[in-house]
């Protein structure tokens, strides 16, 4: 299956800025770039990074600029099915993934956390994605008045990186490069009270 993963090859990560600088940001990305297009191909999957500049990457990169519904609305081609899997998925597992290609439906869903839309396998010519605010919600509306649409509960396919926050799920279950990567500069799990949270040690 194509598999279209768009990446953010300039300033990725902005909500990780208080806790990485630029450069950490972009390597951060990176690593959970890795990840997902690793487990993107075990899982049968034949991945294409979009991105908004020029990139070193495992495999084929196409660049576009645009804003990221323009740039993925302009991805789609005269295939039947093209998935959609967003970048800032570390967590994500073949075992994931391969359900998620392999449910029926003229579009599947894979909701994120907040929202959000984080995978997409969309079979319907005429389905187009919009991602400004809530664009679980809108891609599911606009799937239903193509076909059928089906929705994918996946704790790992709904976790993605934004907040500093988000860090602690990728210490505590991440077992690929972005785990490995916040584990090298320092980053590591603490109790606060009920919940865990992650200080920095070293800088």
């Amino acid at each position: 299956m194509r598999v279209v993963v768009p990446f953010d090859a300039t300033d990725p990560k902005s909500r990780l800025s208080g806790v990485l600088d630029r450069e950490e940001r972009r390597q951060f990305a990176r690593a959970m770039l890795g990840d997902t297009l690793a487990a993107i191909r075990a899982a049968g999957g034949d991945p294409e990074v979009l991105a908004t500049a020029p990139l070193d990457a495992d495999g084929p990169v196409t660049v576009d600029d645009r804003a990221l519904t323009e740039a993925v609305n302009g991805a789609f081609g005269p295939e039947t099915e093209t998935a959609v899997v967003m970048a800032d998925l570390p967590l994500a597992t073949p075992e994931a993934l391969r359900a998620l290609f392999e449910v029926s439906g003229d579009v599947v869903l894979a909701p994120g956390r907040g929202g959000g839309t984080n995978a997409i396998v969309a079979r319907h010519p005429d389905f187009r994605v919009d991602y400004h605010g809530g664009s679980f919600l809108k891609h599911r509306a606009a799937a239903a008045g193509l076909g059928s649409v089906e929705v994918v509960d996946s704790y790992r396919l709904a976790t993605d990186v934004d907040e500093p926050d988000d860090l602690v799920e990728v210490l505590l279950h991440g077992e690929g490069r972005a785990a490995d990567w916040l584990r090298d500069v320092g980053f590591e799990l603490v109790r606060r009270e009920s919940r865990l949270a992650v200080r920095r040690t070293r800088t």
